[in-house]
């Protein structure tokens, strides 16, 4: 079995060499929308299904935020001084990742001035990759028009205000200790299903197409052949995924999702389901659309797009989070010498 899916994965490495651009002619019509889902003739496998196949680079769509500002409206593409404010802050982000002046001792202060990542426990700033390129897409959302998330629902509101004040009542029983254990964390910490924008790749065989996200390292297998989805009682933390062709675009229905993993910051009730599309905008533009429907959990369905630029020359590198998780260790080593250093001072 493991000979056979070496020979086809080797057999369908068939990809399109090229280079996308957060301009590409897929990215949006000349006046300025979203383009028409399928509009684009996607070439062919030899087994006769669209051909998807390649690797793909998001890091050129950073400074996009995920709902659009009220000023832009129904405006899908900014004008030219809102693209220029969002240049000026890719520069100015750019500027803080290279300054000569962090230092470890000076993490704290930088992580209060940029966030996160240049603090006492993260890796230096200049690790970090920004966009070459800066798009003009106003919004990952594009429905509702006005590229807005819609309301929750009251009952979605008083379950998060449940999950809050649980995590708030467990920040008090742990009184200053910062884990008991590893689901004192958040999955991000754990090193568990946080895909970000980064590199991904789509490997394809009769039947099924594989989508690898590059951070952090899931790959989902999800069978291209019309299939059902299965029982709701089997719930894992990417859900399970069938898809079938509509034409050149893949249409996956993704359900089963556990609570722990949340979308947008919401858990997807038992009713929620995701439908992602995945096509071709042009030759080197992979448009992804996500939409999530979840009644219990939303006042309206929403639907998000990526369009995500082929980049065959990117290397996709292992990103061996849990390997070298010390974070981890040393959260969870440092909590129990306080244990024991308060078992000492009684």
């Amino acid at each position: 079995m493991k000979r056979l899916l070496f020979a086809a994965l080797m057999l369908t490495a068939i990809g399109v060499s090229g280079q996308g651009r957060v301009d590409s002619s897929g990215v949006m019509t000349p006046e300025g929308g979203v383009p028409a889902l399928g509009r684009y003739k996607v070439p062919k496998m030899p087994w006769g299904e669209p051909n998807l196949q390649g690797t793909y680079n998001a890091n050129d769509l950073q400074g996009i935020p995920m709902q659009r500002a009220q000023a832009a409206g129904t405006r899908y593409r900014l004008n030219d001084e809102e693209f220029k404010q969002r240049v000026a802050q890719r520069d100015q982000n750019v500027a803080n990742d290279n300054s000569f002046d962090f230092t470890l001792e000076r993490g704290e202060e930088f992580e209060a001035r940029f966030g996160t990542v240049g603090g006492a426990v993260s890796p230096p700033p200049h690790w970090l990759e920004r966009s070459r390129s800066v798009s003009r897409v106003s919004s990952y959302v594009i429905d509702p028009p006005d590229g807005r998330i819609p309301a929750v629902t009251p009952a979605a509101q008083a379950a998060e205000a449940q999950r809050q004040e649980a995590q708030a009542a467990r920040r008090r029983q742990l009184n200053g200790v910062e884990a008991d254990w590893t689901t004192d964390r958040s999955n991000y910490d754990r090193c568990i299903s946080t895909g970000v924008l980064s590199g991904s790749r789509i490997v394809q065989g009769p039947g099924w197409l594989a989508f690898s996200n590059e951070m952090i390292h899931e790959t989902r297998v999800i069978p291209t052949d019309g299939r059902k989805n299965v029982g709701s009682k089997i719930k894992t933390w990417m859900g399970n995924s069938v898809g079938h062709w509509e034409g050149d675009v893949l249409v996956v229905e993704t359900r089963n999702i556990k609570p722990e993993s949340v979308i947008n910051g919401q858990p997807l009730s038992d009713e929620g389901v995701l439908i992602e599309k995945f096509t071709l905008a042009d030759a080197n533009t992979l448009d992804y659309r996500m939409t999530i429907n979840d009644p219990k959990v939303y006042t309206a369905p929403w639907t998000l797009r990526l369009p995500i630029p082929r980049e065959e020359s990117y290397g996709l590198f292992e990103y061996a989070c849990f390997e070298g998780n010390y974070a981890m260790r040393n959260l969870l080593s440092g909590s129990r010498a306080e244990d024991q250093r308060r078992v000492e001072k009684r």
